[in-house]
């Protein structure tokens, strides 16, 4: 496990770069697919410690915001590293009972558009799909650790009450995302 903390490529303001990307369910998604009020992008991946100790918050929070939230999670590791690829992803969204929507980035570009650099590294857009939060879902700097701070879902909650995030910027720590070679 590569402890790695997220950087800021996107700043405050800047507008969710586009995708096509295929999902475990087969169909192709893009920006366009998604009209809730706020979209939360968090580059995920199957194998990593950090991802699975957020998991359940994760998708608490689609169940909590239901209707004006939507989640997408990308997968942007190397398909050969051990435990990823897209036949990997499958399991791991059924396995996990995934209620979000899990797309392969296979050549990375997402990634790097984005400036994703860990597992997990979740962006919030608002509706216009502008970045309004990069950062943490919370205060759980490691796997063992048990959250007291729901960064994340404040963060929504103030973003549907137009309401001011004061922090724009709060670095995720995972694993790394595991580039081609």
């Amino acid at each position: 496990m590569a402890r790695t903390l997220s950087i800021q490529k996107l700043k405050k303001g800047d507008i969710a770069p586009d995708f096509n990307l295929l999902g475990v369910d087969g169909k192709y998604y893009s920006l366009k697919d998604f009209n809730a009020e706020a979209l939360l992008i968090i580059f995920i991946c199957n194998h990593c410690p950090f991802v699975h100790a957020r998991l359940n918050d994760i998708k608490a929070l689609q169940d909590k915001f239901k209707g004006r939230l939507e989640i997408v999670g990308i997968n942007s590791n190397d398909a050969n590293y051990e435990g990823e690829g897209y036949e990997n992803m499958k399991i791991f969204a059924r396995d996990n009972k995934l209620n979000f929507v899990y797309l392969f980035d296979e050549k990375q570009d997402v990634a790097k558009e984005y400036g994703a650099t860990c597992t997990p590294d979740p962006f919030l857009f608002d509706s216009r799909r502008r970045l309004v939060f990069h950062g943490r879902i919370n205060d759980a700097m490691d796997p063992k650790d048990t959250p007291r701070i729901p960064v994340m879902e404040n963060n929504i909650r103030k973003l549907l009450n137009n309401e001011e995030i004061e922090k724009d910027f709060d670095p995720s720590i995972g694993c790394s995302i595991k580039w081609k070679q």
